[in-house]
């Protein structure tokens, strides 16, 4: 084999969204209401291989707002990215998968769900930045601590 061939390979086949919900149980009701929101955001990726070296990795980020202990939107959208990965070291799989793929698919679910959610007549909800390095390095820790298949993150605002 060339060293060409042995090259590390890391590139974008396809994103698109594999998955959206939006969801207004209360309305028209709920669009009177004046109180601001309790807005809960969750994210969660997973990665899997679907041939040699190709790999599927979704992200998926659910937004959930409340107003008193009413529901005024609940958001869910599953962006996806397929990847082609060869040549990488198998120590070093793991992290590609869960920093740099999410890396990747964030700012699109990002305006998936600020455009979503603006459509549904509530102001857009934007997403700040994640450090998926930073998720991953914790996710590690609590893996090591205890075997859960937990939400990486969790966040109220």
């Amino acid at each position: 084999m060339s060293d060409a061939q042995n090259q590390p390979v890391f590139s974008i086949e396809k994103l698109y969204v594999k998955d959206i919900s939006l969801e207004i149980p209360n309305a028209p009701q709920i669009f009177l209401e004046r109180e601001g929101p309790q807005v809960d955001i969750q994210l969660h990726h997973e990665s899997k291989p679907i041939e040699d070296g190709v790999f599927q990795t979704i992200l998926t980020v659910t937004v959930t707002a409340k107003a008193k202990e009413k529901t005024l939107f609940l958001a869910e959208v599953g962006q996806a990215g397929i990847f082609v990965i060869r040549n990488i070291p198998e120590a070093d799989m793991e992290p590609v998968l869960g920093i740099a793929c999410p890396n990747i698919l964030f700012p699109y679910v990002r305006e998936v769900i600020s455009d979503v959610v603006g459509r549904a007549g509530f102001p857009p909800v934007v997403l700040t930045p994640v450090n998926f390095e930073a998720l991953y390095q914790a996710q590690k820790q609590a893996q090591a601590g205890e075997q859960q298949g937990s939400p990486i993150v969790q966040a109220a605002h």
